[in-house]
């Protein structure tokens, strides 16, 4: 049974983080021995996410101004720290997963050997990298405003949790 918790993160004036929309942690998304990347990508793409991709997290603060984006560890453990430098700390493992709202901010503070994450974006939407610049303020506070809800949660391919979290079920 998938746990989901919620975290909301107020804009720290460097990362924008989401006005509206919180950072969703599911505890246990995947069933045992169903954590490797081929079958999560195929997942998620029939779940209508799109753009997938295998790899670490940056060791750096960042953010996507122009999607959400899904984290399914599929490998170890790591401390995130998500919001920004001030936000919160969280300890993500094999087999869960983050659904991250276009403008809230993550660093890999600290990963286990193994460490490794299937990433992906909701159908039709484009990820761009953002760190948090002056100069990217104006652009991506209108960008975070205009990216369009999913139409399904990653991992269920149903609305619920995601879109029940989200207000919109």
């Amino acid at each position: 049974m998938i746990k989901c918790t919620t975290f909301y993160f107020d804009d720290d004036g460097s990362i924008p983080n989401n006005p509206k929309l919180p950072l969703l942690v599911y505890t246990g998304a995947l069933e045992p021995g169903s954590s490797e990347p081929g079958p999560v990508t195929t997942r998620l793409t029939g779940n209508g996410w799109q753009g997938t991709w295998i790899n670490g997290i940056y060791t750096y603060h960042h953010y996507h101004s122009t999607a959400h984006e899904v984290l399914v560890v599929t490998g170890g453990s790591a401390t995130v720290q998500f919001g920004g430098a001030s936000g919160k700390e969280l300890q993500i493992q094999k087999g869960d997963a983050v659904v991250i709202p276009a403008g809230v901010g993550h660093c890999n503070l600290d990963s286990s050997m193994g460490f490794r994450v299937v990433g992906a974006y909701p159908e039709g939407q484009n990820w761009d990298l953002c760190t948090g610049e002056p100069g990217e303020r104006p652009r991506v506070l209108e960008n975070i405003r205009a990216v369009p809800l999913p139409r399904n949660d990653p991992i269920t391919g149903k609305p619920d949790p995601l879109l029940v979290h989200w207000g919109t079920s």
